[in-house]
C-alpha cells in the first residue's frame, strides 16, 4: 500500500487494531453511503494478499461479528499460514485416480487423433 493510502486511512477512518502479521484495520467514522453500517478495511503490512487476514479479523471485516476476537484459541487441526501458491511449482495439483504422477501414461491404442475431413 502506498504511504498516501495509509495517511488517508488515518484521516477518513478510525484505527481499530493490528493483527499478528502487522496488518492494520480501520473503520469509517460515519455510516457508509447510507447502508446503515460503517465501512471496514485493512491496510496490509506487506503485499496486498487477502489470505493474510486471519479468521478472527475476517469475520469483523465482513460484519459477521461485532468485534474482532481478542485472544483466539488455536485449535489442534489449524496449520500456520501459507501464502497463495497458485502459479508456483509448489501449487497443489490432483493426481488422476490410480496413478502416482500427474503425467498421463503413453497411449496404448486408446487414443485416436482426429483429422479434419474424416
Amino acid at each position: 500500500m502506498s504511504a498516501l493510502q495509509r495517511w488517508l486511512s488515518g484521516l477518513s477512518g478510525r484505527r481499530i487494531g493490528t493483527d499478528s502479521a502487522g496488518n492494520v484495520y480501520f473503520e469509517s467514522r460515519g455510516d457508509y453511503l447510507g447502508y446503515g453500517r460503517k465501512r471496514r478495511w485493512v491496510v496490509y503490512s506487506g503485499p496486498a494478499e487477502a489470505t493474510l487476514v486471519p479468521p478472527e479479523w475476517h469475520g469483523w471485516l465482513h460484519h459477521t461479528i461485532p468485534a474482532p476476537i481478542e485472544n483466539p484459541r488455536p485449535l489442534a487441526w489449524q496449520k500456520p499460514h501459507q501464502p497463495n501458491l497458485t502459479g508456483t511449482s509448489q501449487a497443489w495439483s490432483p493426481t488422476p485416480r490410480g496413478q502416482k504422477s500427474n503425467h498421463r501414461p503413453v497411449t496404448a491404442g486408446d487414443y485416436e487423433a482426429w483429422t479434419p475431413g474424416s
